[in-house]
């Protein structure tokens, strides 16, 4: 799993590549942190190359999501595939996040 986290035009962006699964997950949290200080920035993830994702990994992203609302920034999806969009929908995750094409 290789995260990536820039800023772009105000917006941080986290490039999400590989297989978050429940082995990734711990070190993906870390690479992760840098989000946590969102104010009055929205978050991307960019799903692209993303492969798969585990229960831990929906985790990360409710943390991602509940940290940034607090803070009042959005937390958009961009570029997931259609094997992570049908694990998104039968969790009930595709209602809580915004997705962007």
């Amino acid at each position: 799993m290789n995260t990536t986290i820039k800023e772009q035009e105000g917006n941080l962006i986290a490039i999400l590549e590989g297989r978050l699964d429940t082995a990734a997950a711990s070190q993906t949290e870390k690479d992760l942190k840098p989000l946590a200080d969102c104010e009055g920035r929205d978050i991307i993830l960019d799903c692209t190359d993303l492969k798969y994702i585990s229960s831990s990994g929906l985790r990360l992203f409710l943390n991602i999501l509940k940290t940034a609302k607090a803070k009042g920034s959005h937390v958009y999806i961009t570029g997931m595939s259609d094997s992570i969009r049908s694990v998104f929908a039968m969790t009930g995750f595709i209602n809580l996040f915004e997705f962007k094409s």
